[in-house]
């Protein structure tokens, strides 16, 4: 009695089988027709693609990706006679015939029961993909336009499927040898896409994920690596954050995200002493970097530390009059943070000096303020006079010395700026 139910079962469960090849066999035929039944097409592929008879099967990932290119041609097709069609379903059939032809081809790598492999899809698919790769990016942003319009996150989720897709295609096996990213000049922006959207999402890992493979690019690199830094934060993962805030100052040291928020991060949270470890890190590696330089003064500004602080300015300043035409100049912002120190010092010397003018005291307090005053006059005017156009490292600073100085021509032509 059990050899009669094992041998039912045996014959369902083939039978099961047959069923499904003849599904995708079915699939296939419905789709390369002259008179193509998609829907019918697709519904057939589908069961296919999810029944565990099929589903592991390489040749049924690659009739479902064959019928979504044949749809994506029948509507190019329309667009070449002038003929309405349906561009959504243009760019949708582009993007799962290439994410079925990946899971066909991963498929298709694995060694067969002798450990070879025989990878017959490779060449045609990975040919169409290519063919269809820009409409990702063109499709990607016809679905992120339709989620600015109505802020309906679907649409943002699949303009996101189309921009991964994009940048995965690069990171595919199956385009070893086209080396992608060093050969796809658009790839850049698509990676900064993909990294716009995910954080759009609040989808951090995808962040992560795509922003890495676009740190080291010219032009979307320090973008990317901001949005790293944004995604870090909001996980609530500070290690990482503050190590890629780290990172993101040594590679680009002229960029006020990286330099703040670590900044910010240090002084709120009281951790000079990890601040100056980093900072001497960064030294012990470059001593004569003036970036560097200026990171410690800065750090001893914070600090209160003014003595130390102008010492490591005036290294930074030094330091830069030996380089020739620096790209990212710092000696502006060191003279404009040094003429702010000898201000505090100023206002703090005051609130100690006496106001009785007939005490002997009074001269020599009055004195010491106009040194104060004079030295941080020098330094603001000579931040003035090497960054012209950023008043805000020297307007209001010149106003309150050429005030206490009583400097009135002086304080009137900087009226006028501000």
């Amino acid at each position: 009695m059990k050899k009669v139910l094992l041998s039912v079962v045996l014959l369902l469960a083939t039978g099961f089988a047959f069923a499904q090849e003849k599904a995708v066999k079915d699939a296939k035929k419905l789709a390369n027709s002259t008179t193509p039944d998609f829907a019918k097409a697709e519904e057939l592929i589908n069961g296919a693609l999810t029944n565990p008879e099929t589903r592991d099967l390489a040749d049924t990932w690659d009739v479902a990706g064959s019928i979504q290119e044949r749809r994506a041609e029948e509507e190019e097709k329309k667009g070449w006679l002038h003929q309405p069609y349906d561009t959504l379903q243009f760019f949708k059939s582009t993007l799962l015939m290439s994410q079925y032809y990946m899971k066909c081809d991963e498929l298709a790598q694995k060694p067969n029961e002798k450990g070879k492999i025989k990878n017959k899809y490779r060449k045609s698919n990975s040919a169409a993909i290519l063919k269809g790769r820009v409409n990702l990016l063109n499709g990607g942003a016809q679905f992120y336009n339709m989620y600015l319009g109505n802020r309906d996150s679907t649409y943002a989720q699949k303009a996101l499927d189309f921009f991964t897709t994009y940048v995965d295609i690069a990171a595919n096996p199956m385009f070893e040898k086209e080396n992608l990213f060093q050969t796809d000049s658009v790839l850049p922006q698509g990676i900064f896409y993909t990294c716009l959207v995910a954080n759009e999402l609040k989808d951090y890992p995808t962040v992560i994920k795509y922003a890495s493979y676009g740190k080291e690019d010219k032009e979307y690199g320090m973008g990317n690596m901001e949005l790293i830094s944004t995604a870090y934060k909001a996980m609530g993962d500070t290690a990482k954050w503050v190590a890629s805030l780290q990172e993101g100052i040594q590679k680009h040291p002229s960029d006020a995200f990286f330099f703040g928020n670590l900044i910010d991060y240090y002084s709120s949270n009281n951790k000079y002493d990890e601040a100056m470890k980093f900072a001497d890190d960064m030294l012990a590696k470059d001593p004569e970097n003036v970036f560097n330089l200026f990171v410690k003064g800065y750090l001893y500004l914070n600090m209160k530390q003014y003595d130390n602080a102008l010492e490591y300015y005036n290294k930074a300043i030094e330091a830069e009059k030996k380089i020739s035409n620096p790209k990212m100049p710092q000696s502006a912002r060191c003279y404009s943070d040094m003429g702010m120190i000898y201000s505090l010092q100023a206002q703090e010397y005051s609130e100690k000096a006496t106001t009785d003018i007939n005490d002997p005291q009074y001269q020599k307090d009055q004195i010491a303020l106009k040194e104060f005053y004079e030295k941080a006059k020098g330094c603001y005017e000579e931040a003035r006079k090497l960054a012209p156009e950023q008043k805000d490292l020297w307007l209001n600073g010149l106003h309150r010395v050429y005030y206490n100085l009583k400097m009135e021509p002086e304080l009137l032509e900087i009226e006028k700026l501000m």
